[in-house]
């Protein structure tokens, strides 16, 4: 067998080793090809890598407290611990109606298990200084902020709407907390069932009964008593007191006196005992207009999206056998992994249109079908090594990932393109030579030349993505991913090209050096493509090189053009995603009532139906128990997925504003489920822009918003305005009158206790059904409660046993407090938010903080920030513009490497402004809107481009060797490269083609802004890189 002779070198040693082992090298290939295969069916999807800022949040109930009093009494207690721990670097809360909810945010990086068992020892030393009558802190389970992964409604015609929350909390919710994977099951609407114990004033006066006395007799009433052991015949045997019943009939039984006459009175003689809904009913829900329970499922970190989508729809058909007929289950309101499956495929589809059109470019220029193959393998083979590899690490398939190997497609064959065609001439060149060939030899000798070439042009490419790394927060989560796939993937290709392709060479086109094979291009003869384009290209490049001024003056000019243009463009962070779904959040005035919030939500929802495109609608109104999304009962959230038909989301989005504006006396705000919590994650609001009010006064802060709200209503370009609803609500004030509690000898303990059992109620027992546990609960009946005036002649009991109306210790007076107290870093705050409506967020933002300073006056003790997807795009766009400066240096230093020559180094660098020019005239096509992903397009562009002016300089070199003059390397070395040039530089640009065109689709939303300025970037630098370039070297040949 042929060998190839040792030669010193590392990348020389791939090469021998490779061709001296074909079979090796070849099945290898083919292992990766299965392995490959198997790592992309069985690795973990998702739509976006992981965006979770390390949070912990800690809810806490604090039954029938006002906002102050959860305020003061909880969150603030919580708060002072937690802020100082290690890593702690925002803490936000919110105080509601007898709920708080703290969120503790650290350090991006911070292991979350850490950070859970740092808040879980802080809130331990603050258990003694809660209330009694508080809820024990809770930490929410662990979930990802794209973790809301199916939401499922359950209507009925005929079963009660107590039956259906009866099946969702004890049939449906723990078969889905089964599923693995499944972070947490929130319920709401419905009415939850309850054992009721109400007690009648009236009666229990009559029988002599007071509130002390019924509380003694029904504390623990439906409780198994434990009697221990007993030793008999040999047996050991269990005593229990069985006291638990179901029965409501026996359950009134329960004595709470004797009376005078020595005849016992029972709970039946002084109360109500009865089934019914627990009151207070914290939310309602309601899908299609029909009054429902909706289930919210939250996955856990890291669980495989799609297979656990599977795995609930499979427990849902299952438990659907097994409900009453009427019972309708619908888990189409919202689906993550409609949002998945639609990106991923997207994205890759766009992967194979822009496989095809390589492999329709490679067939035009090359016409050969065996340099073809060649060049085409390192595609596949690129792509599932970038699949081990992610594999390996423990990376996920998504959007991202695929973006990445997408954007990378046309450079992946660059270097096969070059190894092929140079192996391929090479062989050409030994047919015409005398005596005996050794077509290993040849081969290797011709991957050698071009090895370092391709080695440079490689690492200058992974230097221009060396921003991305440097990126921090959630936009470094979201972007490195793709970073790392397009480097892992062009590493790849740099190594197939070093390995496979010679192999590939010496089997396919060995036959070069033997003989003439019939249908091949002959040596001196290019295809028909090619020879018309040098044709064209020699005579516009003589005109070039006779014309310098002309050519150096246009140059000059579109680059002045391009730099005016990229000064007017808006810019923002991230391009709107298209979800396929409509979260709309809708809030009135609070301290409205329940009925009269589910009634506007009824009227949204019916104008929701009728627009056509919106397939169903889910509302949620109000919040479910222990929910850490929770909203007060003013507020709703719908749901509503959708299928364009005919107009753009935009369109869609706009009418959605303009019917939903007839709505009295509400505030809207139109996102999509992912958009709205990322928001929510980086300003705590869920909208683009978030004006943030610092102070101390509610209502001072509420006067503020307002006034910024109508100073930037006439600022272009925003949209939803909203001030945040933290105005005061009714409340109903008791305040004892300390001297006459004082005359009838009631402490305040008892006092206080009557309020808390008397009005608001309190469990004091639980009723088993089976393995169903419901409260049974002590209060008096809502007759007795339903008026101010009601409530004032409420009986209470003095020591001596008599009965004294509440009006004679106390007043019933009619007040107002705050509907929820939002705080921040432990200062009370206020948000006046709105969204970007065209995309120019930062241009909206600034427009915004020049109205506020113009308008609206600060008092002392007050401040304003400003939060939102603006301080991520600032951030990151600093980030890319100094690290990008040191990759230029880099890629001016690998250049210098190369050339050993600054001024042939700076030509090439030309390659950045020849790119910067097509790229900018494409974002001005467009929308004008420079985001994130553009500017990262134009760091990896720079890379990418650089590549062609390599090209030319090293023949020029060559040329220039061999005594050429300078006007003949010029013509000469630019027409050998032309071919090269415009393959690798077409094949680029026409496999980012499917992702700049498909920009409105799922998945493509960050890619295709990268795409399009890339392609761009490339059809201008190919273009003027073959007059500028040749036109530079020329005119610095005759100056030196």
């Amino acid at each position: 067998m042929e060998q190839i002779r040792h030669e010193s070198g590392f990348l020389s040693g791939i090469i021998r080793f490779s061709l001296n082992n074909r079979m090796v090298v070849l099945v290898i290939a083919m292992l990766c090809l299965i392995a490959g295969v198997y790592s992309a069916i069985h690795s973990e999807v998702d739509v976006f890598p992981d965006l979770n800022a390390p949070t912990v949040v800690v809810m806490t109930e604090g039954e029938g407290m006002a906002p102050e009093e959860v305020e003061r009494l909880i969150t603030f207690p919580i708060e002072t611990a937690i802020n100082g721990a290690a890593g702690v670097r925002r803490v936000r809360s919110s105080s509601s109606t007898g709920f708080s909810i703290v969120n503790v945010e650290f350090d991006w990086g911070t292991d979350i298990y850490k950070a859970r068992q740092i808040v879980s020892e802080k809130i331990a030393m603050v258990g003694d200084d809660l209330p009694e009558t508080a809820g024990r802190p809770t930490l929410a389970p662990q979930a990802s902020i794209l973790g809301e992964l199916m939401i499922i409604g359950l209507t009925a015609d005929t079963t009660s709407m107590q039956d259906l929350r009866a099946l969702a909390d004890w049939t449906i919710r723990p078969r889905l907390l089964s599923a693995g994977g499944v972070a947490q099951v929130t319920v709401i609407g419905g009415d939850i069932k309850e054992y009721q114990i109400l007690m009648d004033p009236s009666r229990m006066r009559h029988y002599g009964v007071s509130l002390d006395e019924i509380i003694y007799a029904v504390k623990g009433m439906n409780q198994n008593a434990s009697g221990g052991t007993l030793y008999q015949w040999g047996n050991e045997y269990i005593v229990r007191g069985i006291l638990s019943t179901d029965d409501i009939e026996m359950l009134k039984k329960a004595v709470v006196k004797t009376s005078l006459s020595g005849a016992p009175v029972t709970l039946e003689a002084v109360s109500d005992v009865q089934v019914g809904p627990k009151t207070p009913i914290l939310g309602v829900a309601s899908n299609d207009g029909k009054p429902a329970v909706i289930l919210t499922v939250t996955k856990q970190p890291n669980a495989n999206s799609l297979d656990l989508t599977d795995n609930l729809e499979n427990a849902l058909n299952d438990i659907s056998e097994g409900l009453p007929r009427d019972v309708k289950v619908n888990s189409e309101i919202f689906r993550q992994s409609r949002f998945i499956e639609g990106s991923i495929g997207n994205v890759k589809k766009s992967l194979i249109e822009g496989s095809i059109f390589v492999v329709l470019v490679l067939l035009i220029f090359l016409m050969n079908w065996r340099t073809t193959i060649i060049s085409l393998l390192s595609i596949p083979l690129s792509i599932v090594i970038t699949l081990i590899v992610f594999r390996f690490c423990g990376l996920t398939i998504n959007t991202m990932s695929l973006g990445g190997i997408a954007i990378a497609i046309g450079s992946l064959v660059d270097d096969s393109i070059v190894d092929v065609e140079n192996v391929f001439k090479r062989l050409r060149e030994a047919r015409a030579k005398p005596g005996e060939k050794n077509v290993l030899q040849v081969v290797y000798d011709a991957s050698k030349e071009v090895r370092m070439p391709m080695l440079n042009s490689t690492f200058i490419i992974i230097a221009s993505f060396l921003p991305l790394f440097f990126l921090s927060g959630m936009e470094g989560r979201m972007l490195k991913p793709l970073g790392i796939a397009f480097i892992i993937s062009l590493i790849a290709s740099t190594l197939v090209a070093l390995t496979v392709t010679p192999v590939l060479s010496s089997y396919l086109l060995s036959h070069e050096m033997t003989s003439k094979a019939d249908g091949l291009v002959e040596k001196d003869h290019d295809s028909p493509v090619t020879a018309w384009l040098k044709k064209v290209y020699k005579a516009s490049l003589k005109w070039a090189l006779a014309h310098t001024k002309i050519v150096l003056g246009v140059f000059a000019g579109l680059l002045i053009m391009a730099l005016a243009m990229f000064f007017s463009f808006g810019r923002s962070f991230l391009p709107a995603f298209n979800e396929g779904s409509f979260t709309i959040a809708m809030s009135s005035t609070p301290g409205i009532s329940l009925e009269e919030s589910d009634r506007l939500g009824r009227q949204a929802e019916e104008i929701l139906m009728g627009i056509p495109e919106i397939i169903t609608v889910g509302r949620k109104t109000g919040r479910a128990e222990l929910d850490e999304h929770a909203f007060g009962v003013n507020c709703s959230e719908f749901e509503c997925p959708y299928e364009l038909k005919g107009r753009t989301r935009k369109q869609l989005t706009d009418d959605l504003r303009d019917r939903l504006s007839v709505l009295p006396g509400v505030n809207i705000e139109i996102g999509g489920p992912i958009s709205h919590r990322i928001d929510a994650m980086l300003s705590g609001t869920q909208s683009n822009i978030a004006i943030k009010i610092f102070g101390t006064d509610l209502n001072r802060m509420y006067s503020l918003g307002q006034e910024i709200k109508t100073a930037i209503s006439g600022v272009e370009g925003i949209a939803d305005i909203n001030v945040e609803q933290q105005v005061e609500r009714p409340e109903l004030h008791i305040v004892p009158k300390r001297q006459m509690l004082a005359r009838f000898g009631i402490p305040l303990p008892q006092f206080a206790e009557f309020i808390r059992v008397a009005l608001e109620g309190e469990r004091v027992s639980t009723v088993y059904e089976g393995d169903k546990s419901f409260d049974l609960t002590l209060k008096v009946k809502d007759g007795a409660r339903s008026t101010g005036e009601s409530i004032a002649d409420i009986m209470l009991d003095t020591p001596d046993g008599k009965k004294v109306p509440l009006s004679y210790v106390a007043e019933v007076v009619s007040s107002a407090g705050p509907s929820t107290i939002n705080r921040e870093n432990l200062s009370r705050k206020l948000v006046v938010s709105c969204n970007a409506t065209g995309g120019e967020l930062t241009k909206a933002v600034s427009a915004i903080k020049k109205e506020i300073a113009g308008h609206v006056i600060i008092p002392e003790g007050y401040r304003i920030e400003y939060g939102g997807q603006f301080e991520s795009e600032e951030r990151a766009s600093k980030t890319i513009a100094l690290v990008g400066i040191f990759s230029i240096f880099i890629i001016f230093m690998l250049l210098f490497g190369t050339f050993k020559n600054v001024r042939q180094s700076l030509i090439v660098l030309l390659n950045l402004p020849l790119a910067l020019i097509g790229g900018i005239f494409t974002i001005y096509a467009g929308n004008g809107i420079m985001s994130i992903p553009s500017i990262i397009g134009f760091i990896s562009l720079f890379g990418i481009a650089t590549r062609n002016g390599m090209l030319l300089i090293d023949q020029y070199n060559i040329l220039s060797s061999k005594g050429f003059s300078p006007f003949e390397t010029v013509m000469s070395g630019s027409l050998d490269r032309l071919n090269p040039i415009l393959m690798t530089a077409v094949t680029s640009a026409l496999a980012l083609l499917p992702l700049a065109l498909g920009g409105d689709l799922p998945g493509n939303e960050i890619q295709s802004p990268m795409a399009k300025v890339i392609l761009g970037g490339l059809i201008s630098a190919t273009l003027l890189n073959g007059f500028v370039i040749p036109v530079m070297y020329l005119v610095t040949k005759k100056r030196s």
